[in-house]
């Protein structure tokens, strides 16, 4: 009867500490415990799947009860009965549990009952619990004590990929050993070795690639390398490439051309001719991003190109590639590529879309006013008038600007609310204007800051943003609605100072041009701000918010009394601007809430 065939990755599984490949830390740290006699009652081996960790339990507890030594050994002989049951599994006293089929705490009561017993053919009596993540909470607090305090000659290993899930409480009575991937040099000389015992006719490159798509698993690569040695030789790059199904370096490198020649029908012959074939589309898009990755390295480096996952033979294609197309694009492509991912995962037409993004990638890039658009917006440069300006839009045309008389102190307004008979400042600093669509976008931000959808959908329909500057920000409110907004004035300024980053004083301006202030936080001993409203003589212009060319600015009422010839406001123009008294009657009250909501009154009951 011929003998069972065994996998690679079983036979030639490591049997010392010594034979770990890409380990060597672990290997030293725990071959110098055991000369030394210095064993932990518990030990976790946590790390990626494929990288020793279960190997290296069945290495201590071969190296703890190996018959030819008196004591524990680094270097066990393999060759006597215990050392050859363990690496079997068929060993009394080396007890491997896998933790997803025996998660709850009875399982894990039976394993403490068992521990107390001493060993029957071994010195130690080791336990192997596989996956330790997959244990419950209660069967881990079970476990707490038995692992601070075993028996005598019990040793405990902990295996997981996961130790994140692993109780902290458990953690702390741990050795804890994390297992790296293998490094991908060690992992080829690795594989190189076992093709070379085995006979397997594979080159030098199809090695690469091997060892490049286990990603650092011994375990993966060693499986790959089992399929693949079932092919005819010479085994090459391609039969890989096609026997895993993933994309061939030389095809991504052909779309990276197609993007940087600006070739549509190349790039969408190259792509149908991978789909065709069976490659996936998440594969092709995953390909891609990792073919400009490499190029954005070899921008930045171009003399190391080993620093590339690229194969060797195709590494002298990258640099004038990489200059070709320059490093802003790769990174404007890398960006766009960005979320594609899930996008292609979750459609039912993936091959469309991925045609689609592929293209997309041709169009032009944005302007460079396209993408700084939004930030202008988001900071929102505020706007700063002249001195000039401002009294010559608080005063009516009849006002004569007179000299201020001597020993005049100047406000603490921090609005900078100037005087009409104030002198204006010598050397005023340049206007700067905000454009309308500027202001437009600030007030959607500022509306989007707002909590309520009822103040939010009153603002967006009767108020608009007209002005902003450093202190102030001016909003012009329909005639009728003057009331409801200012009720809302405390949100509003919330909602500004969330949008723009800092606090400003909100100035309601109605449209029949009169206006009103709410005061903004004063600074310890500042004086504070006075509330005022201000109309003019003149009739106001049509409710146009570009059109508008008068600010609503208050002069300070410390020094109102100094304007001469100031006509008063007409009877029809009075603010509208004061809050309902609450001696409002009823039918009225009424009625503005029916406007409100679009609707009328049908019987007030009084």
């Amino acid at each position: 009867m011929s003998q069972a065939y065994q996998p690679l990755h079983h036979k030639y599984r490591p049997q010392r500490f010594d034979a770990l490949v890409g380990q060597d830390a672990i290997a030293a740290t725990l071959s110098h415990a055991l000369r030394s006699s210095r064993i932990a009652p518990a030990y976790l081996f946590s790390g990626p799947r494929g990288t020793g960790k279960t190997s290296s339990a069945r290495i201590l507890a071969r190296s703890l009860n190996c018959l030819n030594c008196d004591q524990p050994t680094p270097e066990p002989c393999g060759n006597c009965e215990l050392c050859k049951s363990i690496a079997a599994g068929t060993a009394l006293d080396v007890i491997e549990i896998d933790a997803a089929s025996n998660t709850g705490v009875d399982n894990i009561r039976e394993l403490i009952e068992r521990s107390r017993f001493a060993p029957v053919q071994a010195r130690w009596k080791v336990y192997v619990v596989d996956e330790c993540h997959m244990l419950s909470t209660a069967a881990f607090n079970a476990l707490l004590k038995t692992l601070e305090e075993p028996p005598p000659r019990v040793v405990f290993v902990l295996a997981t990929t996961d130790p994140q899930r692993v109780l902290p409480t458990i953690l702390s009575r741990c050795q804890r050993f994390d297992f790296r991937r293998i490094p991908l040099e060690a992992l080829e000389q690795h594989l190189e070795m076992i093709a070379t015992r085995e006979a397997i006719p594979i080159e030098p490159e199809a090695l690469h690639v091997v060892a490049q798509r286990a990603q650092g698993g011994l375990r993966d690569a060693e499986s790959l390398l089992d399929q693949l040695s079932l092919l005819p030789g010479p085994i090459k790059a391609e039969a890989v490439w096609e026997l895993m199904g993933a994309v061939p370096e030389q095809e991504l490198l052909k779309l990276a051309e197609a993007l940087a020649q600006a070739d549509p029908l190349s790039l969408l012959e190259t792509c149908r001719n991978l789909l065709n074939r069976g490659r996936d589309p998440g594969a092709l898009l995953q390909g891609l991003a990792a073919v400009l990755r490499d190029l954005v390295l070899m921008t930045a480096a171009p003399d190391r190109p080993e620093l590339t996952s690229v194969s060797p033979q195709f590494r002298n294609q990258l640099p004038p590639l990489a200059s070709q197309i320059g490093r802003h694009q790769l990174l404007q492509w890398q960006v766009q590529l960005k979320g594609s991912e899930n996008q292609l995962r979750h459609s039912v037409q993936p091959r469309l879309w991925l045609e689609v993004l592929l293209l997309g990638l041709l169009a032009d890039p944005p302007s460079s006013e396209a993408v700084t658009a939004v930030p202008i917006a988001k900071t929102a440069q505020p706007i700063t008038p002249t001195a000039q300006e401002i009294t010559a839009k608080a005063l009516t045309p009849t006002t004569q600007i007179q000299q201020p008389p001597s020993g005049s102190t100047t406000t603490n307004n921090p609005v900078s609310a100037i005087t009409p008979n104030a002198e204006p400042d010598p050397s005023p600093a340049p206007a700067q204007r905000t454009p309308n669509s500027n202001l437009q976008e600030l007030w959607q931000q500022i509306l989007g800051s707002l909590e309520l959808p009822s103040t939010r959908m009153l603002l967006s329909q009767q108020a608009q943003l007209v002005r902003l500057d450093d202190h102030r920000a001016v909003v012009q409110v329909a005639g009728n609605w003057m009331g409801m907004v200012q009720s809302r004035a405390t949100l509003l300024e919330q909602a500004i100072a969330k949008a723009l980053g800092n606090s400003r004083q909100l100035v309601l301006e109605s449209q029949s041009g009169s206006a009103t202030q709410t005061p903004i936080p004063q600074k310890t001993g500042a004086a504070p701000t006075t509330n005022t409203s201000a109309s003019t003589a003149e009739p106001s212009p049509p409710p146009q918010v570009q059109s508008r060319s008068t600010d609503a600015y208050s002069p300070d009422p410390a020094t109102s009394a100094a304007i001469t010839d100031q006509p008063k406001p007409l009877e029809e123009d009075s603010p509208t601007t004061q809050p309902t008294s609450s001696l409002e009657p009823i039918d009225s009250k009424a009625k503005r809430l029916a406007d409100f909501f679009n609707g009328k009154v049908l019987d007030v009951d009084l």
